[in-house]
């Protein structure tokens, strides 16, 4: 499983594990309490591979963001909590990627960003970002 199998559904808190598609849509399970929820093609659904941070010069894919994060926080919870204030949240996002784009990636962004961390970490789904760094080097290399 990579993260394109992890999803974030809006409305929903915490993240989800798609666990097969339906008819009209799929069956999720959340992170969170382990409940499985069917989800409609209505619904505005993230997948977590397909997420990317502003920076100022590109988009960088939130797998990397996150990967930063593990690396600065050692595989551990982040020092900085998703309720911290803003000024705390910037200033530790700004350790993690210093040029981001702060007119485009709002507190609450960052917030979501962390929570989403934390949440892979007690999952130990962080395994999860290292699997798509593998496949991206064995995907360049046969080319």
């Amino acid at each position: 499983m990579g993260l394109e199998k992890v999803l974030a559904i809006s409305g929903k808190p915490g993240l989800y594990k798609l666990v097969t598609q339906t008819r009209g849509g799929f069956v999720a399970e959340s992170l969170i309490d382990n409940k499985r929820i069917s989800v409609s093609l209505q619904q505005n659904v993230s997948v977590l591979s397909e997420i990317a941070i502003y920076t100022l010069a590109e988009e960088i894919p939130l797998k990397d963001v996150l990967s930063k994060i593990k690396d600065k926080e050692k595989g551990q919870q982040t020092t900085v909590k998703p309720k911290d204030s803003k000024d705390k949240l910037e200033e530790y996002f700004f350790d993690i990627l210093p040029d981001y784009d702060e007119d485009r990636v709002y507190a609450s962004d960052i917030k979501k960003v962390l929570q989403w961390y934390n949440l892979l970490q007690q999952h130990n789904m962080l395994n999860l970002l290292d699997d798509t760094k593998d496949d991206a080097k064995t995907f360049d290399e046969e080319e």
